[in-house]
């Protein structure tokens, strides 16, 4: 009786040894069904737009515009055989451009000091071939904007005068350009739209929907560059500069995706 008991249990382990088994076979076959099936998956991520019938068309818009903003640089640069004395006359030269530029009608807030250096002087005699200290230069840069652009002339001329004796990269620009830059684009997106549904009326397809979009806007400034220079008591004397402003151009470039049937 106990041997049947026996039997019976060794019997029962089995069946369950087995049901184990294949229940793990299963599971394991479904697993690596599931990894092929992401792999599979993961190939075409990112591929939609690209399996579908697709047209690209592109448009450009362009507005013109007077600049209401100029930026120019003032630099005063002074040599002397002491650091103390060069910056001394340095500082004098500078603080009275400054003074100039405010009594023009620039605010304070428009002036911006973007270079203090301080470079030692050497030479090299001959034979000896050995280099001398001989001095000190000091440079200091004075970025100014200008928003009453008919003052341009008359400010230069009045920083010169007083002490700058570098004048670097007029430049003329646009203080707020998104209203402009939003009538550029309105127009490049127009463009490539019409022209999509050109090409779409040529192929005998239709539009079904925008899949993709992208834009470069470009608004260069309008670039004088004036580059003067002189000793160290500044280069005023002559006249007032006519200065020009011109138009700038804002430039905006779409291209348009669209899904096609």
């Amino acid at each position: 009786m106990e041997f049947l008991k026996s039997e019976h249990k060794h019997k029962n382990l089995d069946l369950l040894i087995k049901v184990l088994v294949v229940f793990l076979v299963v599971f394991a076959f479904s697993g690596l069904v599931g990894a092929i099936n992401k792999i599979r998956e993961s190939k075409y991520i990112g591929q939609d737009a690209i399996m579908k019938n697709t047209i690209s068309a592109t448009g450009k818009g362009e507005v013109y515009a007077k600049p209401d903003l100029g930026i120019v640089t003032f630099s005063v640069k002074t040599e002397d055989r002491t650091v103390s004395g060069a910056m001394e006359e340095n500082t004098e030269q500078m603080n009275n451009v400054i003074e100039a530029v405010k009594n023009a009608g620039v605010e304070e807030k428009d002036l911006k000091t973007t270079n203090f250096s301080i470079y030692p002087r050497y030479e090299f005699p001959e034979p000896a071939r050995k280099r001398i200290l001989v001095g000190y230069e000091v440079s200091q840069s004075l970025q100014v904007k200008i928003r009453e652009l008919e003052k341009a002339g008359q400010i230069i001329q009045e920083a010169t005068k007083v002490g700058s004796n570098q004048v670097d990269d007029l430049a003329f620009t646009i203080d707020n350009e998104d209203e402009l830059k939003k009538q550029a684009r309105e127009e490049a997106i127009k463009e490539a739209k019409d022209k999509a549904k050109e090409i779409a009326k040529q192929l005998g397809v239709n539009l079904v929907r925008i899949i993709n979009f992208n834009e470069n806007t470009f608004s260069p400034e309008s670039v004088e560059f004036m580059r003067a220079q002189g000793g160290g008591g500044g280069i005023g004397g002559a006249g007032a500069p006519e200065i020009e402003t011109g138009e700038n151009k804002i430039e905006s470039n779409v291209n348009i995706v669209y899904e096609i049937n």
